[in-house]
């Protein structure tokens, strides 16, 4: 059994399914696991009630350590304070990684652009350690563009992608993107991505959960997550706007757009959208059974195409049928599941129509969608199919013996 460090900048509580759930995954199949993390504060951008922030907090439990290093907690704001966490955290991992990553056989990275810094400053501290880049999240070019942030972080990808002994992807696109970035083909490996099945999982809607979506018997599609520029929800909204008579749009969670969203519904008056607080991860099973369909949305950015957010997992696993104002990797794969409908992102007339659409088809249709997608979850998605394959990434990474892909 092997001695596997894990490096990722969210870990549970935060909503940080992967990296969680392959840890404890890990350790229960006999592996030493180290997770060397920072302290909660996505995505509200501050730390999480009842936390403290301070130099050795660890926990600890069979095959299985957390240690959590201070950081500058910020969700998306100016330049220098979006910097201030992705460097405060490099230095924090590379002070803590000689002592509690000694003696690791294998290094595992949860790729996102925030981890960047530390992961490039835990390889110089560690040394040729074998490491397996497991590529979440791209840092899209519009982001980087004139930004000196996302310039540093760039170049940095650029270096960890070319030394990296593996390299995974969670989508087919995203094979390019980091190809294109430096990556080696021959260490590229797809692994599509699970979510919490303990959390994301069929069920009915409890009166309560009811109540709360509403509707009163109108199709309701839910977004659920992070109200952020990614996302582009003004879209949504003006969508839901054109077809109120038709379809309520509820919008649950929180993020940097969310003001200008509520002074949008506000200012134009629309009817059908409502607002719901970021509720706690075991609430949503209940909240997604009470909603018609999950909206996955994402902007029209190259680097998004080749991005599948955690959302079309999640709603897969529940059964949920999707609309999806996306392109690229997220339509491929609503699309071949037959789950849902799909329209190209960032178009609000063609999102009016799936929304119209959505509203049409009749009950036993769109829990045939939702069958769909959880068949297809089961098939290709799911956390035992997700660990397998890490796991014998990071068992042939240790013994050099990395062969081209097969996909």
């Amino acid at each position: 059994m092997a001695r596997i460090g894990i490096l990722s900048y969210h870990f549970p509580p935060e909503p940080a399914f992967v990296p969680g759930s392959l840890a404890e995954e890990l350790a229960a199949r006999g592996h030493e696991v180290r997770v060397l993390t920072g302290f909660p504060h996505h995505p509200g951008g501050r730390i999480y009630p009842g936390w403290r922030q301070h130099w050795r907090y660890e926990t600890r439990s069979e095959r299985l350590t957390v240690r959590r290093v201070p950081r500058y907690p910020t969700g998306d704001a100016s330049p220098a304070a979006r910097l201030a966490g992705p460097v405060s955290f490099a230095g924090a991992v590379a002070l803590a990684a000689r002592g509690f990553l000694a003696g690791i056989d294998v290094l595992h990275v949860c790729q996102v652009p925030a981890v960047t810094l530390a992961a490039a400053a835990l390889r110089r501290v560690l040394g040729r350690v074998p490491t397996v880049l497991h590529v979440q999240d791209l840092w899209s070019r519009e982001e980087s563009t004139g930004d000196p942030v996302g310039a540093r972080v760039a170049a940095a990808s650029r270096r960890l992608y070319a030394d990296a002994d593996a390299v995974v992807v969670t989508a087919w696109s995203m094979r390019d993107l980091v190809v294109a970035a430096g990556a080696d083909p021959a260490r590229v490996r797809l692994v599509l991505n699970w979510t919490d099945e303990r959390i994301f999982h069929p069920a009915r809607p409890s009166p309560a959960a009811r109540r709360l979506v509403g509707g009163d018997g109108r199709c309701v599609v839910m977004h659920a997550g992070a109200i952020g520029p990614r996302q582009r929800l003004d879209t949504a909204v003006r969508a839901a706007a054109a077809v109120a008579d038709r379809m309520d749009l509820v919008l649950v969670g929180s993020g940097v757009d969310e003001p200008g969203l509520r002074a949008l519904v506000a200012d134009r008056r629309v009817p059908n959208v409502r607002f719901l607080e970021r509720r706690s991860p075991v609430e949503m099973a209940d909240l997604y059974a009470a909603a018609d369909y999950q909206l996955v949305a994402a902007r029209d950015l190259p680097e998004l195409r080749g991005v599948v957010p955690a959302k079309v997992q999640a709603a897969f696993s529940c059964a949920a049928p999707v609309v999806a104002s996306a392109a690229g990797d997220t339509v491929t794969i609503v699309e071949r599941a037959r789950a849902g409908l799909s329209c190209p992102p960032e178009d609000w007339s063609a999102l009016a129509d799936r929304f119209w659409l959505a509203a049409t088809i009749p009950a036993e249709a769109r829990a045939q969608m939702g069958r769909r997608g959880r068949e297809a979850y089961q098939r290709q998605m799911s956390r035992a199919a997700g660990v397998d394959r890490i796991e014998r990434i990071l068992r042939d990474v240790t013994v050099g013996d990395v062969k081209p892909p097969r996909e």
